[in-house]
């Protein structure tokens, strides 16, 4: 374990070599107090999975490289297919500023609505020019296509830094359902983004595909969650995972929309305790 961890600190020892700037610079920007990000490099504090998540934002690499070492190694989540994620820029100063213009267009998406955000928008809130945006984003499409992608990698790093130390397989799929729930902040926004990437799939063909390679991570996620736990005795045996991933999903889905649109009686509370009765009920092994 400590190998790992040691080797953990160099890869983002790495990262910070990389990154224009100081180490307190870099601290700020991940919103780390600079003791702390002193304290876990040399060992003496552990790096929470927010932490995690967000030097792999900031560094533009994945957890799952900066945990074991590479972005294709077996780990417990799925990882997104080529098409739902960006190719890197080697240019630091190019990445910053597509990260600048990323995190802007999310957020007033997420907040706006696609159809109410304009590139003058984006512009203004990362006050630079219309052309810099269209020289990162051809066109306006190309803003939700990139937000899909985001939200993608950002569900998938936050999954390997928040499950990879979870061994029981019940245990990681409940922290699976946590990690799905729509609470107020990162979360909501991020079903901001899936509400209007479902209703564009239903007219647009090539953001449809998208959205198929970027639904399947996470339905593979699930699944592979519960053939471990078969495997480990501690889910119902003779059912096939797809056939309990499936329904699973469909209900996550389904309660997420009905929260994020405030129906009466839906909260976050009430959606995790039916999605913790239905695991209970359906899937766990008694």
């Amino acid at each position: 374990m400590e190998d790992r961890e040691s080797a953990l600190r160099d890869r983002v020892r790495h990262v910070l070599r990389e990154h224009p700037g100081s180490q307190r610079a870099f601290a700020e920007q991940i919103g780390l107090d600079a003791t702390k990000l002193s304290k876990s490099l040399a060992g003496t504090r552990r790096f929470t999975p927010a932490e995690l998540t967000r030097i792999a934002e900031v560094g533009d690499v994945t957890v799952n490289w900066l945990i074991n070492g590479s972005d294709e190694a077996e780990t417990v989540a799925a990882a997104p297919q080529r098409s739902a994620v960006r190719p890197r820029t080697t240019d630091a100063h190019e990445a910053g500023r597509y990260q600048q213009i990323l995190d802007a267009a999310w957020h007033l998406i997420a907040e706006r609505g696609y159809h109410a955000v304009r590139i003058s928008d984006v512009a203004q809130a990362c006050g630079i020019s219309a052309a810099t945006i269209h020289y990162h984003f051809p066109g306006r499409d190309d803003l939700l296509t990139e937000a899909l992608r985001h939200s993608v990698r950002q569900a998938f790093d936050r999954q390997v830094a928040e499950l990879h130390s979870i061994e029981d397989a019940h245990e990681r799929l409940l922290r699976l359902v946590e990690l799905q729930l729509p609470k107020p902040g990162l979360l909501r926004l991020e079903w901001s983004i899936w509400l209007q990437v479902w209703n564009e799939s239903a007219r647009n063909p090539k953001m449809g595909v998208l959205h198929s390679d970027s639904y399947t991570r996470w339905h593979d996620t699930i699944a592979r969650t519960i053939r471990e736990g078969q495997q480990q005795g501690v889910f119902v045996a003779d059912i096939d995972p797809e056939d309990l991933t499936v329904p699973l999903t469909a209900l996550i889905d389904g309660l997420g929309i009905q929260v994020l649109t405030d129906r009466p009686g839906r909260s976050v509370e009430r959606m995790r305790q039916v999605l913790h009765d239905y695991v209970d009920r359906e899937i766990v092994r008694h």
